[in-house]
């Protein structure tokens, strides 16, 4: 693939950004449609944040994905943004409108969502309930989207009980009637009537402690997932594996999340393939 003049330029945006996969997952996509375009990574420091952003349309970039840390900061700096982000409190995609307008998104709980229906197409979100560990962004991004899928109830679980119920709170209150808050010492037990068990935390990830939690009393068809991606095989999944629960990695999330700002920039809604999340895991182990 060869740039010329004509290339659309969109951004990665994040404090460090070396770690990101999406300038790789995004560079897969445009050398797979043959797109005259690129996403360039950009170290930007917290305290440049507002001055960057400033400056997308100025050098003519067509958007940008937003990572760590700053997603709840961009949202300040809109000039406009979607429903998903108002609620969640974060934005992770920006398009550059055609007056130079910035206008965030969230795409988070649409990505988790999607991916849960590509890796297990029987599951029905309206045909039980949900248990969800942690209380972080990730957390209110996956409890928005099993919110607006249809779920009815949707246990959250977080070491620290009162950010749990600060997440209800800054949820808004049609979310909040869906949500029970349970004290972390009852995850184990909550888990009897649940149908989807989800791991938000940090806890399993490569360098963290791990995630203590015994699926001992989750029926036997509640699907598991985590959205780690870094082991991709968490201790949780492979417990989970071996006792014969459907199971759901992270590295899905990732991609999926990525497609609205793709088709937004690019102007193609691009494939979920085999193939992009072989070349993801290769790209993973290196």
């Amino acid at each position: 693939m060869t740039l010329t003049g004509k290339a659309r330029i969109a951004g990665v945006i994040g404090w460090p950004v070396s770690h990101s996969r999406s300038p790789a997952l995004h560079g897969y996509w445009l050398g797979q449609y043959n797109i005259d375009g690129a996403v360039l990574p950009l170290a930007v420091a917290p305290e440049d944040l507002s001055l960057a952003l400033k400056a997308l349309p100025k050098m003519g970039f067509v958007g940008a994905c937003v990572t760590l840390p700053h997603k709840q900061q961009t949202l300040t700096l809109m000039d406009d943004v979607d429903p998903a982000a108002q609620t969640i409190g974060a934005v992770n995609t920006i398009v550059v409108g055609n007056d130079g307008r910035l206008i965030g998104s969230n795409t988070d709980g649409f990505g988790f969502i999607e991916n849960l229906r590509q890796s297990i197409p029987a599951w029905d979100p309206e045909g039980g309930s949900a248990v969800v560990l942690g209380a972080g962004g990730a957390a209110r991004a996956v409890i928005h989207g099993l919110a607006a899928a249809g779920t009815g109830k949707i246990c959250l679980v977080n070491r620290t009980e009162s950010n749990a119920r600060k997440v209800v709170e800054d949820l808004g209150d049609n979310i909040k009637a869906k949500i029970q808050v349970v004290p972390w010492s009852e995850r184990s037990n909550e888990l009897e009537d649940a149908t989807l068990l989800v791991n938000t935390t940090s806890l399993g990830m490569q360098g963290q402690p791990a995630l203590e939690i015994s699926l001992a009393r989750l029926g036997p068809n509640a699907i598991v997932s985590d959205i780690v991606y870094t082991p991709l095989e968490t201790d949780l999944l492979a417990q989970a594996k071996q006792r014969g629960h459907p199971i759901v990695d992270g590295l899905g999330m990732l991609i999926h999340q990525a497609r609205p700002g793709f088709k937004a920039w690019f102007g193609r809604d691009p494939e979920v393939t085999e193939g992009l999340r072989k070349f993801l895991i290769a790209d993973l182990m290196e």
